[in-house]
Parts: C-alpha cells; sequence; structure tokens
C-alpha cells in the first residue's frame, strides 16, 4: 500500500480541532515591559493581582491529606479554581498579603474573621465571600462535604457571572 504524504495542518484547523475537543493550548507569555520607574517585580505582582479570579484562604496547620483534598476539588470543578491563589492563616492574622480577587473560598470561621481585618471594606463589598467547613472537618463529616460542594458550586456560579 501507498501511503500518502502527510499534510501539515494549518494553525486555524489545529485551533477549531483543540476548541472542539475542550483542549486550552498553552502559549509561552512574552516578557513584560517594564514600566517606566516601576520595577520588573512590582509590575509582575500588580499584573498577577489584576487576573485573580478566586483566593482560597486555609488554616497554617493543614496536613497532606487535607491538602490533598481541598486541591482534589478545586481541580473537579475547573482550571479557575485548580490556579486560585492560596493563602494560610496563622494566629488569626494572614500570613500573607491577599490579592483583591472576584470571589474568595474561606475554610472555617478564624479563616473569615482574618480575611475580613485584612481586606478593605470595597473589596469585600465587590467580591463573593463563601464560607466552608475546615479541611479536618471535611474529611471526617458528610455534612462538611455537603456545604464544601455546595460552596464550590456558588464560587463557581459567581465567577460564571463575573465572567471569570
Amino acid at each position: 500500500m501507498s501511503a500518502l504524504p502527510r499534510q501539515h495542518a494549518s494553525a486555524d484547523h489545529r485551533a477549531r480541532v483543540l476548541r472542539a475537543l475542550g483542549v486550552t493550548p498553552w502559549q509561552r507569555r512574552a516578557a513584560p515591559a517594564a514600566a517606566a520607574g516601576v520595577p520588573e517585580c512590582a509590575a509582575a505582582a500588580s499584573d498577577m493581582a489584576a487576573n485573580v479570579a478566586c483566593v482560597v484562604v486555609l488554616p497554617q496547620n493543614c496536613s497532606t491529606r487535607e491538602l490533598d483534598l481541598v486541591g482534589r476539588a478545586l481541580n473537579a470543578c475547573g482550571a479557575v479554581l485548580a490556579r486560585s491563589a492560596r493563602v494560610t492563616v496563622s494566629g488569626g492574622q494572614l500570613a500573607a498579603g491577599v490579592p483583591e480577587a472576584r470571589a474568595y473560598l474561606v475554610f472555617g470561621e478564624a479563616q473569615a474573621h482574618a480575611l475580613g481585618r485584612a481586606l478593605p471594606a470595597a473589596v469585600m463589598h465587590q467580591a463573593q465571600i463563601v464560607l466552608a467547613d475546615e479541611p479536618a472537618l471535611v474529611l471526617t463529616s458528610a455534612d462538611a462535604k455537603r456545604r464544601l460542594w455546595n460552596a464550590l458550586r456558588s464560587v463557581r456560579r459567581a465567577l460564571a457571572a463575573a465572567g471569570g
């Protein structure tokens, strides 16, 4: 049998096929030009903060099993939640600065109080803040698991309504 020579598909055809399959191709970003008078790392940090869709606020001393549970739940809800920023709370204070986001998924009341102390009122008013049980409780309680899935559903709806 004679095989036909393989023809390379055009970029448009490849993009249509990948879109039909639900695949988002990765593209390397060009290095951002440094803003006048602004260091590169500060420009990158402000760009990252502007593009944050969701922030997950966790207690500091989560076990590996608890972090795995949270990661799998976020992955199950799509790429936007899987790539969400994660911030920990220790001693009633956020361990790092919290970026402004459209939605916050908070695990536990103590973390919610710490988030409330750290965020400006205008940001809290515009963002969707969803409370879930602490990861340790989610591992042991069926009701906590149900509340987690409902919280994830609420965050997904809020992000979809905001266009993210």
